[in-house]
């Protein structure tokens, strides 16, 4: 089954490729491998979210971190696909870096992360299991509660 095939069967549709919000650009291709920049859970150009990650009012709840983060890996292979020349030919997840904007006695960062992990996984399968850090931070661009970057494998 190729990719853009379990990606309908999962009933997933790729956003739109995120322009850059910087001097970047979103993944380059160098081999077998292709590396995102980090990716933003940008939904239609806008964070459905800012702030940080925690327990408490007015702090982003660690279950809408984890959707935010299943985003931003979803953000992260339509950006792989683009520089690739389509999500057929991605074959596998190699590395995730996660960053969690949270308050500082948050220490759910890996259970935030596992959403991009998740989606990751059901997309790929077994090519999807990852070598992976989840870090937490004080702020990331825009205010964003999560950014993702992922080094993907290419065929």
């Amino acid at each position: 089954m190729t990719i853009s095939q379990r990606l309908a069967e999962l009933g997933i549709a790729l956003p739109e490729v995120v322009p850059p919000v910087a001097a970047y650009i979103p993944a380059k291709a160098h081999g077998d491998l292709v590396h995102t920049s980090g990716q933003l859970p940008m939904v239609q150009g806008a964070l459905p979210a800012t702030g940080k990650v925690g327990d408490g009012d007015g702090l982003v709840p660690a279950s809408d971190a984890k959707d935010y983060a299943r985003q931003c890996a979803l953000n992260a292979v339509a950006a792989a696909a683009a520089a690739v020349g389509g999500v057929d030919r991605l074959t596998g997840v190699l590395k995730v870096v996660g960053f969690v904007s949270s308050v500082p006695d948050f220490t759910g960062q890996p259970g935030v992360i596992n959403g991009a992990s998740d989606v990751l996984g059901e997309i790929f399968g077994d090519a999807g299991r990852h070598a992976r850090s989840a870090v937490g931070v004080p702020v990331l661009p825009l205010d964003s509660p999560v950014e993702v970057e992922v080094v993907f494998t290419v065929a």
